[in-house]
């Protein structure tokens, strides 16, 4: 190991007054030497020196040892280094949230098939080609809503697309400094310095101008992207009137230039966008380090062994009785893993809740619902909670989802994300598709769908087929089943819970021609891969899956209901608030 005296750094130079303690040390040892010699009280001090042998060298052997060790201790800690190595420097991307305009007028035609679906493509686009950083959602109207929040998981923001509409918006307006407002406060919570914001709107005032520059003043950049054309078209607004709806340029171009960036007008390819310059984001100037790239490397370590040679010291008379006491000490103070939670000796118990809660986020989005609720079980506090319910939803638990948010909206009343996705799984857990039973049909039959009538006379389900019956192809109601024993023009038949061999063999038969027949005809459209795979079930796995696509069908689609409650007790509590 070669060392370059002339490079010698500390890393930490700030220990070195731990060096001052040395002569307080050095008395504190001479006074405790000389009150622990019990001589002392017994003789005069006149007379003491002539009858007491010096110890001499070997005397001050132990204080030498003793301050030694000191020494030493306090340079290792110093961080003595003599060279550098190298480091990978992190450069953060600068975060973009996005801001869309929402208002009556975003569904004028002058944008075919509407200003709305071009918004919503352009956005996806946008989020399918940008090369890295963060990427927030937010949607205004007469006031800003977080539609998504600052994430990397471009995916995860494009979930909500398709949902945006006028009409999940509380009320309609077009206050483009609300959203210019609600973009700065997502940035500064996220800890960013610096960063992009992306209007998309036809029309702005002067004070959105305003509000630009306050966000340009605090590190933001504002950029507008144009929707719209300049001749317009008509819509219909908020309370029913027709209005023309045009796209103003100058006020747009006004604003880019008062936030510090750019403007475009949609193109109908990725001209906007890259002239914007949103697809590859800027690196964070707060974020870029100049330099090489090397670091001081922390040599303290090599003066470690020699420490340890001199704490030999320590296993003389009394010195190895606390050595022993420590050794045991030590791991007894380490808690057991299933007391974690309760803290450790260098940890508090919120501490810990903070590592799991980061290890259940890690597993939620890798997917591992599973992982992430045993990380999110025993945190008792309103993240904890929160983040169980959704793990569990995600596993179709919903009693305990349920259960969870409960005790979270307890603790936090009128939590929005609580109560907005507790009504989801409410909701969902109504509309849960049925298990079959496991009764005495073998668990083949599967049980009618939620909202169906009570059970017939004879104990039977009405939209439940009887064993050796077939549920019609055509996935609707099922017929009224006759009286056990009794065909339906009164003569008798077999009981139905003995089929006619015969009779089902003709009707497998037939329905397997049927089935081969409509393979054929798929088979030219190259669509036979799924026929195939249906003419492969069992009649009962056929019926089964007959039954779900029914009850599928008659789930309602709406899929901007959750933003329209989120956004409407957002909306709520803004109001109570006075905002």
């Amino acid at each position: 190991m070669n060392i370059d005296w002339n490079a010698l750094h500390l890393v930490r130079p700030e220990a070195l007054w731990a060096l001052l303690a040395l002569p307080p040390i050095a008395l504190l040892w001479h006074w405790r030497r000389r009150r622990g010699n019990a001589w002392q009280a017994n003789v005069d001090a006149h007379l003491l020196r002539h009858l007491l042998v010096a110890g001499g060298r070997r005397a001050w052997g132990g204080l030498v040892l003793l301050l030694a060790g000191w020494t030493l201790a306090v340079l290792a800690l110093a961080g003595p280094s003599w060279r550098q190595v190298a480091q990978p420097l992190w450069q953060s991307p600068s975060p973009l949230v996005v801001a869309l305009d929402l208002s009556s007028r975003v569904t004028a035609t002058d944008l075919p098939p509407s200003r709305l679906l071009q918004a919503r493509a352009k956005l996806a686009s946008l989020l399918r080609q940008r090369q890295g950083g963060e990427v927030a959602l937010l949607a205004y109207a007469d006031d800003a809503y977080t539609v998504a929040p600052l994430t990397e998981d471009m995916a995860n923001v494009a979930l909500y697309l398709d949902a945006l509409a006028p009409t999940v918006m509380p009320r309609d307006g077009q206050r483009a400094e609300r959203a210019l407002q609600a973009a700065v406060l997502l940035l500064q919570q996220s800890g960013a310095r610096s960063g992009d914001i992306l209007l998309l709107t036809d029309r702005v005032d002067d004070s959105d101008g305003r509000a630009a520059g306050s966000a340009r003043a605090q590190g933001f950049n504002v950029s507008v992207l144009g929707l719209g054309t300049p001749t317009g078209a008509a819509y219909r607004s908020g309370d029913g009137q027709i209005l023309q709806a045009r796209l103003e340029e100058a006020p747009l171009r006004a604003l880019a230039i008062a936030g510090g960036g750019r403007y475009a007008r949609i193109a109908n390819d990725d001209a906007d966008l890259k002239a914007l310059g949103v697809l590859t984001p800027t690196i964070s100037a707060d974020d870029r380090r100049d330099g090489d790239g090397l670091a001081w490397r922390d040599e303290g370590f090599w003066l470690l062994p020699p420490l340890l040679l001199l704490s030999l010291w320590a296993f003389r008379r009394r010195g190895l009785a606390m050595l022993l006491v420590a050794c045991v000490a030590l791991p007894l103070a380490a808690p057991a893993p299933a007391q974690a939670a309760e803290g450790t000796l260098w940890r508090r118990a919120d501490q810990v809740d903070q590592t799991r809660l980061g290890a259940g986020v890690e597993a939620y989005r890798r997917g591992d619902f599973k992982a992430a609720q045993q990380q999110f079980e025993g945190i008792d506090s309103v993240p904890g909670w929160y983040n169980l319910g959704n793990a569990l939803a995600r596993q179709g638990q919903y009693d305990a989802a349920i259960e969870a948010y409960d005790k979270v909206l307890r603790r936090a009343p009128g939590m929005p994300d609580a109560v907005a996705n507790r009504a989801a799984v409410d909701a969902a857990r109504k509309r849960k598709p049925p298990t079959p039973p496991q009764g005495g049909d073998g668990g083949q039959s599967p049980k009618p769908p939620p909202g169906a009538q009570g059970k017939s006379q004879q104990g039977q389900d009405p939209g439940k087929p009887s064993p050796g019956q077939r549920q019609p192809a055509d996935n609707g109601p099922p017929p009224p089943q006759p009286e056990p024993g009794q065909k339906k023009d009164g003569q008798a038949r077999p009981a139905a819970g003995n089929p006619d061999p015969a009779a089902q063999a003709r009707a497998d038969a037939a329905q397997r021609e049927q089935m081969q027949q409509a393979l054929q005809r798929q088979g030219k459209d190259g669509k036979d891969a799924p026929a195939q795979r249906q003419a492969a079930e069992s009649p009962q796995q056929r019926e089964q899956r007959q039954a779900v696509e029914a009850w599928m069908r008659r789930v309602p689609d709406d899929p901007g209901s959750l933003l329209r409650a989120k956004f409407q007790l957002e909306n709520e509590r803004r109001k109570r608030e006075g905002r």
